[in-house]
């Protein structure tokens, strides 16, 4: 209920009850055709508390939808960080793309579809906060802007989701060319450190190089070093499999992340923080990672992890969470997890299963109820044995947001094996 209760505290409303409110571009606007928002933390909620929204508050999530075309409108781009009329532009890459793109491939009605991928093109090809390096070099080098490789790598998961959604509105060209560049992350892979590591404008990697401690000497990374950011392509899943050089390798190494010393030597961000080894729960660019075992084909790890973080790095008290609450981001991951299920894409409505908390939870959607129910579940028998959607099987590692709003009862038999 707590967890509950920070989700809905933002986006707050930014418009009288006459429809007034104050735009972008500070002129005073009337409009009774939505609720205007603001208190837009982007990078922090397009992960967890935008998909949560989608599914339990939908005709909310479609005023979110409209005040941040209106914010377009008015300031040529969508919002990164929107406070009270004014961007503040605070973190890194096109954060406003992903939630845009995912009402889009969810069919979400009420908003203008074509003005839609209007905002999220423009957005994406604006030459500032180094897209223009990006345009020039394929990837934004380290030596030219900071933050490179954060910048970077959000930049490209935010294109990969408007590929998507260009190809659900049959713009293909589109959907080519932003694809395309949703890649351009690999450009940071180092097979010899498998990591992410900055490049300057000629092509070579930072040195000295530390996983650990480069963030803090590089300064290519945002509240994350090499460990957290090797991990932020959950648009292109196969495309780091490849970077690894397989399935096999990627596993090898997400197993080290979970064991190697959590020590982060002084001056370290203190965004940093909730670590299970280099793990770090605490701020938003790890949280999608335990699902990557179940998207690989080992979810017992999913299931170990999520476990272990939804019942030590959660508790209702004051200092309850393991980083800040960003804006309801870190309540919304545990109130999916703890339902037993996370979007990782970026966009698109798979949501991942992980493990279950509650024995039965019901959830008000736009289809009527959709009531989960987790059969014999307990500490130990905490891994995900079969599930049925409506009586039928489901023998896949997720289930779609179409599936979950039209309502039903989703069956998740528990059990001490690890399937």
């Amino acid at each position: 209920y707590t967890a509950l209760y920070h989700t809905m505290i933002a986006p707050s409303t930014y418009s009288d009850v006459n429809g007034d409110y104050r735009g972008s571009d500070d002129q005073v606007r009337n409009d009774k055709t939505f609720t205007n928002y603001t208190t837009f933390s982007l990078w922090d909620t397009y992960r967890a508390a935008m998909p949560l929204f989608s599914i339990y508050q939908p005709e909310r999530f479609v005023d979110f939808i409209n005040a941040m075309l209106h914010i377009y409108q008015e300031q040529g781009k969508l919002p990164v960080w929107h406070l009270m009329s004014c961007e503040t532009n605070c973190m890194v890459g096109n954060p406003g793309i992903p939630p845009v793109a995912d009402a889009i491939l969810k069919d979400f009605e009420g908003f203008d579809k074509e003005l839609a991928f209007k905002a999220m093109k423009e957005s994406a090809l604006r030459p500032d906060r180094g897209q223009n390096f990006r345009m020039e070099y394929g990837y934004i080098p380290s030596d030219l802007h900071n933050e490179a490789v954060a910048y970077d790598m959000e930049y490209a998961l935010a294109d990969g989701a408007l590929a998507e959604a260009a190809k659900k509105l049959g713009k293909m060209e589109d959907h080519k060319y932003f694809l395309e560049r949703s890649h351009s992350y690999r450009h940071f892979y180092d097979p010899q450190t498998r990591f992410m590591r900055g490049k300057d404008s000629k092509g070579n990697f930072d040195t000295p190089f530390d996983p650990i401690h480069s963030a803090h000497r590089a300064n290519v990374y945002c509240e994350g070093n090499a460990w957290q950011y090797v991990w932020l392509t959950p648009h292109d899943f196969e495309g780091l499999e490849g970077c690894f050089g397989g399935r096999e390798e990627l596993l090898t190494k997400l197993d080290s992340l979970f064991i190697v010393s959590s020590d982060l030597g002084e001056d370290a961000s203190p965004d940093i923080s909730g670590l299970i080894g280099q793990y770090a729960h605490g701020n938003e660019p790890s949280h999608h990672i335990l699902y990557f075992y179940t998207m690989a084909g080992q979810p017992w790890k999913t299931a170990d992890k999520v476990r272990q973080v939804l019942t030590e790095l959660y508790h209702a008290e004051p200092d309850g969470l393991s980083g800040n609450e960003d804006v309801g981001q870190m309540s919304a991951w545990y109130i999916l997890s703890s339902l037993g299920f996370y979007q990782v894409e970026p966009a698109g409505g798979e949501y991942w299963f992980g493990s279950p908390l509650f024995d039965k939870a019901e959830i008000d959607v736009a289809g009527g109820t959709f009531t989960i129910k987790a059969l014999n579940n307990s500490d130990t028998n905490r891994y995900i044995q079969s599930i049925t959607l409506n009586g039928a099987p489901l023998e896949r590692g997720y289930i779609t947001h179409d599936e979950i709003a039209a309502g039903g009862e989703l069956v998740i038999t528990m059990g001490p094996e690890q399937t």
